[in-house]
């Protein structure tokens, strides 16, 4: 099955991208792999702190997972999986494509602040494009919602 692979993060333009896969994946039997990534500097403290925070971090991106899957079950019929990686984003996303081979395309959300540009990773990736094993589809963080069922 071709899944659409999608990170979950803090942005605004997150939603638009986590609908675009989820209707995308309904509209052609694929699967969703929804990736979080916990950069390393988040855990910088003594040990145990260290370890409470990355367990608080990864209590959050499940519940902030969970609103969206419950959507994507209920309203598109795709049970999408989590998978929470720590590092640098781009590079974990990176290793994502490789470890999983079904995966088809990545699906990253882009801002539409003019003075910030589409955001970094968009950025990052986008200038790796050329090298990447799978097509990267972004999505417009302003587009309605009516406009994105309308694409897909």
């Amino acid at each position: 099955m071709r899944k659409f692979l999608v990170v979950l993060d803090d942005s605004s333009e997150c939603l638009n991208a986590m609908r675009f896969a989820a209707l995308r994946a309904a509209h052609t039997g694929g699967g969703v792999t929804v990736l979080s990534v916990i950069p390393p500097d988040e855990f910088n403290h003594w040990i145990g702190v260290g370890e409470v925070m990355r367990e608080e971090a990864r209590e959050r991106i499940e519940v902030h997972f969970e609103v969206f899957a419950k959507w994507m079950r209920d309203k598109q019929g795709v049970d999408p999986e989590l998978v929470i990686r720590e590092g640098e984003p781009a590079d974990e996303i990176l290793q994502q494509l490789t470890d999983d081979p079904e995966i088809g395309v990545l699906v990253l959300g882009a801002s539409s602040d003019k003075k910030k540009g589409p955001g970094p990773l968009v950025t990052q990736l986008s200038r790796n494009a050329g090298l990447l094993a799978v097509p990267i589809t972004i999505v417009p963080g302003h587009l309605s919602k009516e406009r994105l069922e309308a694409i897909t």
